[in-house]
């Protein structure tokens, strides 16, 4: 950890800091994020983008008591080093180590659990109604970046904002845009201007005053009104969406400028109502190689400061790039084919489709809901839609899978990339709950592929599938090297004979499994594989032969037991004496690991499935 970092009593030192000393934290800061990042990875661009504005919202306001909402929270590094945690950088994101984002139960100064796009006007805007009822007094910010204000959710919120009036803080983090040089100098003095109590003050006195001249007052404040509305909409076109939605506008604003900043941030919370401050900065600020690849710095491993390289190549080969490659191919011979995507181009594997296809591709922004309704209206149309979105994210679009594809049975095919835990961006990024909600939805197909080829072929069966179809596949390499017979929808695949217990496996649980049965042999006990490529439809004949010709049957799944494939065939098996034991993820939030440790600490690995069936076997013969 930095000595200069150690030697300060932050975040109530920032108070009595000189602009100067403050500039001079700003750079230590930078260089512990790189080092220490370097090490651990974690997402670095983003962080080093809001140093400054980190910052200036501890100096100008007072965490706790205050309350600071970081949107995903991904970008709350700073955040965190400035609430007295950076020791906790050196087991960043590790398993028993500190989060990725904000945690209540780590920090009194981390208001929510925040990790899903769009959620922190919202949760800001919930929070200071709760204050006016209850009488109290503190600010509430909510820090939102330009990305995460494509989502739906956070315009419902601007809306409702607006609506109650009450005193809200909305700060715009956007790394994509820049102040045009025609405007640039005009827009930096409205925002001097339009950031100030007193302006504030002034207009209302204006209109006061005016309104009060006999026969023509109220003709002359509409006549203002109308000027105000036309020099508002033809110079201050950024900000012309949120006055109208109730705010007072002020920006854009250069967001590494720790001066204007302090200046802003201060006469923004004399202001009352809902405030919105357009804040301008840069991804990766401060470490070169970031800032020109913000996108590969934005959630990286371990790498060399000098160099920006990672230390150990990624995956080669990953499920997103099998699926994103395999698309191509297809687009190729079906002109149907769409894909759809919800920011996530790049993280689902589609960049080279994007390339070739860039017509046929549609990229929706943060907005999950949107993007499954739109891809419905387009089957609707006779296409067809390959949608890839991270299985967590998917939630988010529950109902709109429901009514708008199932109901009507349309032809879209979900490819749940990261399905299962994905490591150490923790509980809110693990996909382990879209076996449970996506099979209570009638007509939906669940495939899992348990290797590359798998997945391809179960494309091509999606390609040609009249109904809704949903693959799951997770994290990391894509297995090449199991020997898989060619899909068949409905079937499942025997891998390995025994007759002393059935290991029924999904996915990416087929390799545990094989393991497991493995070292059973060892111990003299025969257990036999199967592969459960297609989860729903279920096979459900060989399923009812295991359970004859087995006096055991463990199901395996990336997913939570509850509502997923085990439980369901328990219930299949319920009139059968077979001996039926569910391994899959407990009812409780995964915490961030490694996905090897997760796999071991909860039981599914290889040898952590042998050991358990051991015992049940052991608990049989009592």
């Amino acid at each position: 950890m930095s000595n200069y970092l150690k030697r300060h009593d932050f975040p109530s030192e920032l108070k009595n800091m000189t602009y100067e000393e403050l500039e001079l934290l700003s750079y230590e800061i930078r260089d512990f994020l790189v080092d220490s990042v370097s090490r651990t990875g974690g997402h670095l661009a983003s962080s080093l983008g809001v140093v400054e504005l980190a910052i200036v919202l501890h100096r100008v306001f007072d965490s706790p008591k205050d309350k600071l909402i970081w949107d995903v929270g991904h970008q709350s590094y700073v955040h965190k080093i400035l609430t007295g945690r950076a020791e906790g950088f050196e087991h960043l994101r590790q398993m028993g180590g500190m989060s990725g984002f904000p945690k209540r139960c780590e920090s009194e100064h981390d208001v929510f659990d925040t990790g899903h796009s769009s959620t922190s006007i919202g949760l800001g805007l919930g929070m200071a109604a709760a204050r006016d009822l209850k009488g109290e007094d503190y600010r509430v910010v909510s820090v939102i970046g330009d990305g995460a204000l494509t989502g739906g959710l956070a315009f419902e919120a601007l809306n409702h904002a607006g609506h109650l009036d009450t005193d809200l803080i909305v700060v715009l983090n956007d790394n994509g845009m820049s102040i045009s040089p025609n405007i640039g100098g005009l827009s930096r003095h409205l925002v001097r201007l339009s950031g100030t109590a007193g302006y504030s003050a002034m207009k209302n006195r204006i209109k006061t005053g005016v309104s009060k001249v006999p026969v023509i007052g109220d003709d002359i404040v509409s006549g203002l009104q109308h000027a105000k509305e036309k020099i508002k909409y033809s110079v201050l076109e950024d900000g012309v969406i949120f006055e109208e939605l109730g705010f007072k506008y002020i920006g854009p604003v250069d967001g590494h400028d720790i001066r204007q900043l302090c200046e802003v941030l201060e006469n923004a919370s004399r202001l009352g109502g809902p405030v919105l401050i357009h804040t301008l900065t840069t991804k990766g600020k401060g470490y070169s190689h970031a800032e020109k690849d913000p996108g590969k710095f934005h959630g990286i491993g371990p790498f060399d400061v000098s160099t920006g390289k990672p230390l150990k190549s990624g995956a080669s080969d990953s499920w997103s790039d099998v699926f994103g490659d395999k698309l191509v191919r297809m687009a190729f011979q079906n002109p149907k084919i769409i894909a759809v995507s919800a920011a996530m181009i790049e993280g689902t594997g589609l960049s080279a489709y994007s390339r070739t296809f860039p017509k046929r591709i549609f990229d929706v922004g943060i907005a999950e809901e949107h993007g499954v309704t739109f891809s419905a209206g387009m089957a609707a149309a006779g296409m067809k839609p390959f949608v890839a979105i991270y299985s967590t994210f998917l939630q988010r679009a529950y109902d709109q899978i429901m009514e708008e594809v199932c109901l009507q049975g349309l032809p879209v095919v979900f490819c749940l990339d990261r399905a299962g835990v994905v490591g150490a961006d923790g509980e809110t990024h693990h996909g382990i709950f879209d076996l449970s909600y996506l099979r209570s939805m009638p007509g939906m197909t669940i495939l899992a592929p348990a290797s590359a080829r798998q997945l391809e072929e179960m494309m091509d069966f999606a390609a040609s599938c009249e109904g809704p179809c949903a693959i799951r596949y997770p994290r990391g390499k894509a297995e090449k090297n199991l020997e898989l017979a060619p899909f068949e929808c409905g079937k499942a695949e025997r891998i390995r004979e025994g007759s002393d217990v059935d290991l029924w496996a999904e996915g990416p649980m087929l390799a545990s499994a094989v393991k497991a049965s493995e070292i059973l042999e060892q111990q003299g006990i025969h257990a036999g594989v199967v592969n459960i490529a297609s989860i729903q439809p279920l096979d459900e004949k060989q399923l009812r032969e295991s359970a004859r010709e087995h006096p055991m049957i463990v199901t395996i799944e990336d997913n939570v037991i509850s509502g997923g494939i085990g439980e369901h065939m328990d219930r299949l098996l319920t009139d059968d004496p077979v001996h039926i034991v569910n391994l899959g993820w407990p009812d409780q939030f995964v915490p961030h690991g490694t996905q090897e440790e997760l796999y071991e600490a909860f039981g599914l690995d290889g040898a952590s499935i042998a050991r358990r069936v051991m015992e049940e076997r052991t608990e049989d013969r009592k």
